[in-house]
């Protein structure tokens, strides 16, 4: 339990599949003059050495961002975000989903990021700077105590590492939670597609769970021989507009192997 060290798997396929709809949706949220709350589960420590010996031993992120993320084109607002990440922190800088909204948040927006790693806490404060509200806690338990947020427009991303055979039930089950009692947010639940099929019960919930619920799943091949993962899926509640072009942009880039994988 809390062995979780995403550093390894920094930009990687799936983190480009989610980033790229993260940033999309916020970027459209904050066109708009209203203020918004961005609430993060799992936030991590939102910044990633791409040259750092976690990275270089996985080479993930060669396949992910930095293959497959230039294919974007250069206004693509995750790449943007990249970009500013990048002249702050260095030219082998990856940000994570906390830098992206700090990124895309105004000063009248509230941001609100739980991390119960201690040494990834540690981290989160560092690089976050004071510029969010951070909680070192489960994440579950600020989604419940924090909503509905004010102000009430906004997005929450549920991003776990699923090393807990739980959550497969647990995350379904506080994503219906947090809809119900925060019916205009923005909603999203990354999970791992993988080749034992232990996903699909998730996805079958959710679809009971949420009608209308808006599923969307990339195909990748396994990252190393042996490698469970090979997919990245995303349960969206109250998609934004601009989601409709970017996830059929997304299915592009990524065609799936198997049709049937979400």
């Amino acid at each position: 339990m809390l062995s979780y060290q995403h550093a390894y798997h920094a930009g990687n396929m799936a983190d480009v599949h989610k980033h790229a709809v993260l940033a999309t949706a916020l970027d459209y949220l904050a066109q708009k003059s209203k203020p918004m709350t961005y609430v993060e589960t799992h936030a991590g420590r939102g910044l990633y050495a791409l040259d750092g010996a976690e990275a270089q031993k996985t080479g993930e992120a060669a396949q992910g961002i930095l293959r497959v993320g230039r294919t974007l084109p250069p206004d693509h607002p995750l790449i943007r975000a990249c970009a500013a990440v990048r002249d702050s922190f260095g030219p082998q800088a990856y940000p994570g989903s906390p830098l992206i909204a700090r990124h895309f948040v105004r000063p009248d927006d509230s941001l609100h990021l739980a991390e119960l790693h201690p040494a990834e806490y540690a981290a989160l404060v560092a690089t976050m700077g004071g510029k969010a509200r951070l909680y070192r806690q489960d994440g579950a338990e600020l989604a419940m105590s924090i909503c509905p947020p004010t102000p009430r427009r906004g997005l929450m991303l549920i991003d776990p590492s699923w090393e807990l055979k739980e959550d497969y039930k647990a995350m379904p089950a506080l994503l219906a939670k947090v809809h119900r009692i925060w019916p205009v947010g923005v909603l999203i639940l990354w999970f791992p597609l993988l080749v034992s099929g232990v996903h699909k019960p998730l996805v079958a919930r959710l679809r009971k769970d949420i009608p209308g619920i808006t599923l969307h799943g990339i195909g990748f091949p396994p990252a190393r021989p042996g490698h469970g993962m090979i997919g990245s899926g995303l349960a969206i509640v109250n998609p934004p507009w601009a989601l409709t072009s970017e996830l059929e942009r997304l299915s592009a880039l990524f065609p799936s192997r198997d049709p049937g994988i979400i």
